[in-house]
């Protein structure tokens, strides 16, 4: 299971990584200045949450090399996954706040809370439903007992 754990990690924190980046540089360009406070509140708050999942994210790696070679395998694969799924939550916490703030300066239109709705609903299909829906309808009690 940690060989899995960690390639789904890899992707995950592929992409936390460079949505952080970039989160970073917006405060240092002309155009942070000019936003309204509420979207600078959304900034601030982006930017905590990216930093809190890139921290879930990352944690695996570093609860490995931590503790590897302590024959607490069992214990470290719970561990990460717990921290990865964590890690997941921030990360759809912070596409939305991303989504909410770009879409909030792009357009300053009434319609973009029903867009980030419906972006943070079709992400919480492909992440969370479709796994679950397939792992009830896929897996026997058996199964989930070992």
């Amino acid at each position: 299971m940690w060989g899995d754990l960690i390639q789904e990690v890899r992707v995950a924190q592929t992409g936390v990584q460079i949505l952080f980046g970039f989160l970073l540089t917006v405060v240092f360009t002309p155009k942070y200045a000019e936003l309204e406070h509420a979207d600078q509140v959304i900034y601030i708050v982006t930017v905590v949450l990216g930093a809190a999942a890139t921290g879930a994210l990352v944690g695996p790696v570093s609860l490995h090399r931590l503790v590897s070679g302590r024959r607490i395998k069992p214990q470290m694969v719970r561990w990460a996954s717990r921290l990865t799924f964590v890690g997941l939550i921030l990360l759809l916490a912070t596409m939305t706040a991303a989504l909410l703030l770009i879409l909030r300066v792009a357009t300053h239109d009434g319609f973009v809370p029903y867009l980030v709705a419906a972006v943070v609903l079709w992400y919480l299909l492909c992440w969370f439903a479709l796994p679950l829906w397939a792992r009830h309808r896929h897996t026997s009690r058996s199964d989930a007992a070992r």
